[in-house]
């Protein structure tokens, strides 16, 4: 049974818009963060890719529910059902696999300590044998390649899906930060507020992300250019259905205001930081991570306006989970920078 416990360690990265589930080794789910319910919440629908492909498009027996707002849990029932189902489809049933002997999940420097809380009574309906947290900037800048523990500056963003976090690392800790509540969803926001002011037109949380994945840009300096992407929404006037054809220019001035909030909030950051750890930054440049960190042009647009070398992450879908992943391997090496 030792043996059984030592190989169910799990790594959890439960964000706004997905939730990875790792092994230490290799991410094992990968979805996004949603869950359908019957109307009487007696029985789980669909988790994950499926729920996800019928939220919007549900009737009223049908209740599907994004559980997290701003990179925290906004309804614990949900989010606790949804954390079981999903490692469910990982794990199984099984009784003789009851428990696990170490689990580590991610959590926004910003949050509050009851919101950790409530992260934490999600986490212990697995019965963990040792249960931690860290925070989601820490895992990106682990799972980035970069040595936290060292006395030498790092600045690393971390664009989610609700909140971008910034901070300056230094010695496994932070010594200055910022926290502001634009990211993914607020971008999609954006689109959705811009096809209604402008076009008339009403359009899903969905389609606003389709378009953010398919014509996303934060300026008009682009390498290459994405073709026009058509959208598909409801006309408001008339209710009919209706099409109109949008580019990467027109979301460059449509996300223009959140992305300049963004980079008011890096300055604001360097402004506070320490002078010896400003100059490393100058030497070292910036780190940017985090799924919204992949809109056309932002490593561009962020080194003319911040006037410092911007480092994007390869994969930045997956960094935070990377982190968790070399945390869980070597526990007492990053033992610093675990929470209980």
């Amino acid at each position: 049974m030792i043996s059984v416990f030592k190989s169910r360690n799990i790594a959890l990265d439960l964000g706004n818009t997905n939730t990875l589930v790792a092994d230490g080794q290799h991410v094992l789910f990968s979805q996004p963060s949603c869950i359908v319910f019957d109307q009487s919440r007696q029985k789980v629908k669909a988790v994950g890719e499926e729920a996800y492909r019928i939220y919007e498009k549900s009737h009223e027996d049908y209740m599907a529910v994004r559980p997290l707002k701003d990179g925290v849990i906004a309804d614990f029932d949900s989010a606790r059902t949804m954390l079981r189902e999903m490692v469910n489809r990982v794990y199984g049933h099984g009784r003789l696999f009851s428990g696990f002997n170490r689990i580590i999940s991610g959590v926004p420097y910003s949050t509050t300590e009851v919101e950790r809380r409530a992260l934490r009574d999600a986490l212990d309906q697995f019965q963990p044998r040792q249960r931690n947290l860290i925070f989601e900037p820490l895992a990106g800048a682990l799972g980035m390649g970069l040595n936290i523990r060292e006395p030498n500056g790092k600045m690393v963003i971390d664009m989610g899906g609700g909140i971008t976090e910034i901070v300056i690392i230094s010695l496994s800790g932070i010594a200055e930060f910022e926290s502001l509540k634009v990211a993914g969803d607020t971008f999609d926001m954006n689109i959705q507020d811009h096809f209604r002011r402008y076009y008339n037109m009403s359009i899903g949380h969905k389609t606003a992300e389709l378009v953010k994945m398919n014509v996303g840009a934060v300026t008009h300096l682009l390498d290459e250019e994405p073709q026009p992407y058509q959208v598909k929404g409801k006309d408001l006037p008339s209710g009919l259905p209706v099409t109109r054809t949008i580019t990467s220019s027109e979301i460059a001035l449509v996300l223009d205001k959140s992305i300049s909030a963004i980079e008011s909030a890096i300055i604001r950051t360097l402004e506070k930081c320490p002078p010896e750890l400003a100059a490393d930054i100058y030497q070292n440049g910036i780190y940017l991570t985090g799924g919204s960190s992949l809109l056309r042009g932002i490593k561009t647009r962020f080194e003319k306006t911040i006037g410092l070398p911007i480092h994007l992450d390869k994969d930045p879908l997956s960094s935070v989970s990377r982190g968790i992943n070399c945390a869980l391997n070597e526990p007492r090496q990053y033992a610093g920078v675990l929470i209980n």
